[in-house]
């Protein structure tokens, strides 16, 4: 199956109420879920409750800084963008172009604000209000989790 396709699927999923679809086409098959089920087939065990991992940066140590800033801006007014899953976190379309925004863009509704790659898939992280970029949080091509801040948007 081309990829090309995949991705059409997997965007035309994203834009509508769809959960979960499954595509046969002679042998090759291809089955997407939404919302971040798991497909009963993968493990017949309960799933533990795990706590995440803290996010390590390049020498290891905990990155706690970025923590103590977002709950010092956590008081402060403007809308938080955060990451809506894990992946790597890059803040143009490819290396050497412009980034998308930097801080003090003005920003519309639906602007492309970041990518986050996630299994090799690339996702447009759009603006979802109109404003001012007041605060950037991720650094480009470094990992982030989910829901971790990206931006704030006032």
């Amino acid at each position: 199956m081309d990829i090309r396709k995949v991705k059409k699927i997997i965007e035309l999923i994203q834009e509508s109420d769809i959960s979960e679809i499954e595509i046969a086409n002679g042998e090759e098959n291809i089955r997407i879920l939404r919302g971040g089920a798991v497909p009963s087939f993968v493990s017949n065990e309960p799933a533990c409750a795990v706590p995440p991992a803290p996010v390590l940066s390049s020498d290891g140590a905990a990155r706690t800084e970025i923590q103590e800033e977002v709950e010092e801006d956590a008081s402060a007014s403007g809308h938080m963008v955060r990451s809506p899953m894990v992946g790597t976190y890059y803040e143009a379309a490819s290396p050497g172009q412009p980034a998308f925004v930097k801080k003090g863009d003005k920003v519309n509704a639906g602007d492309t604000l970041c990518i986050i790659e996630a299994m090799k898939i690339m996702n447009q992280i759009t603006a979802e209000k109109t404003g001012t970029i007041v605060k950037m949080y991720a650094e480009n091509a470094q990992p982030v989790e989910y829901d971790q801040p990206l931006f704030v948007i006032e």
